[in-house]
């Protein structure tokens, strides 16, 4: 474990308990980007944790990070359709507009002049060093990388910062992310007196899950079980998983990882321990592996299979969550802006 991880693992206890202590202290920002439905791996790994902390009385900004879609892509393919059934996905798990604030970047132009000064904070060799833009460019599917991508963590910082959100649910990969913010944010103050807070990582325990094709659960792989998929295509596509030749059904991630992250999955829609789901499968082999995942999800997700359904037969309520979410966003990045310019002297 590295000691960016130990140190917000660590960090991460002391905070749960204040925020059940005190949630109206904290503000989180959250988000996704655009580029394809939303899986099984973002309801597990993130989605359900947002209305966690929505419950406990948290203020959570989700953000349709639509401009960052072109850090690896040439164009933003189906951008609209894609915001669409992430709101409809925001709505069926149970994020309640009425205590959270959904928008998308594009809407809030606020948001985007911050980084002009965010970028004379950092330099381009801490952009460079950055370990997550290195995996990113290391497999982006552009021919050359932009410019922006070198810039993706400042515009993270950009929009956590905007709205003076404290605390961010990450994964262990998005620490030194999270890093470049806390840096923009301690610069600022200090050049020009105190604005931001210097926001605290939350670290996800979320399980990896993987895709149907045995590597990492993805959008642009075509290897997920979207949340907006049915009971008979989630079928499908649990039938045509990855696992190997061994019949008994074993927990063991390190050597079986195919057919644990099924197992996992079937555990996390159950609610029990994945070592007891395998035992229980025992010698039932792949066959009946599949069957209990197939079942576990059906089940798992038919309710939210079914909210999400019906908000689909009212897309013009759909639309005015985002409309909502986008004029409040907006003042509050003006608002920000225009203490950013005082801060600075009129001088951007």
């Amino acid at each position: 474990m590295s000691t960016a991880t130990a140190t917000a693992t660590a960090t991460g206890v002391e905070l749960e308990a204040r925020i059940r202590q005190a949630p109206g202290q904290f503000r989180v920002m959250t988000g996704d980007r655009p580029t394809g439905p939303l899986h099984l791996g973002h309801y597990f790994g993130t989605l359900h944790n947002r209305v966690r902390l929505q419950e406990l009385g948290v203020d959570v900004f989700v953000i349709i990070a639509d401009y960052q879609v072109l850090t690896d892509r040439d164009v933003a393919d189906r951008l609209g359709a894609y915001m669409e059934g992430m709101v409809l996905d925001y709505l069926a798990i149970g994020i309640d507009p009425a205590r959270s604030t959904v928008f998308n970047h594009s809407a809030v132009p606020a948001l985007n002049q911050l980084m002009l000064p965010f970028l004379s904070l950092v330099s381009v060799a801490e952009l460079n060093r950055n370990p997550t833009v290195k995996d990113e460019i290391a497999h982006s599917r552009q021919s050359a990388v932009s410019g922006l991508m070198f810039t993706y963590p400042v515009h993270q910082a950009a929009d956590i910062l905007f709205c003076k959100g404290n605390l961010v649910p990450v994964g262990q990969d998005q620490l030194p992310h999270l890093e470049v913010t806390r840096t923009v944010a301690r610069r600022f103050n200090e050049r020009y007196g105190a604005v931001f807070p210097e926001p605290d990582a939350l670290l996800s325990a979320a399980p990896l899950l993987l895709g149907t094709d045995g590597t990492k659960m993805s959008k642009s792989r075509g290897n997920s079980i979207a949340l907006g998929a049915d009971a008979d295509e989630t079928a499908r596509l649990i039938k045509g998983a990855r696992t190997d030749t061994e019949r008994h059904i074993t927990y063991d991630p390190e050597h079986r990882p195919g057919v644990s992250s099924l197992v996992l999955l079937a555990a996390l829609c159950l609610d029990r321990d994945p070592h007891a789901v395998a035992e229980e499968i025992g010698g039932g082999g792949a066959a009946a592996l599949k069957r209990t995942v197939t079942e576990a999800v059906n089940s798992r997700m038919a309710p939210i299979r079914a909210r999400r359904a019906e908000y689909a037969r009212d897309l013009g309520y759909v639309r005015s969550v985002l409309r909502a979410g986008n004029a409040r966003a907006n003042e509050i990045a003006g608002a920000t802006l225009d203490e950013v310019r005082g801060a600075m002297g009129g001088r951007f």
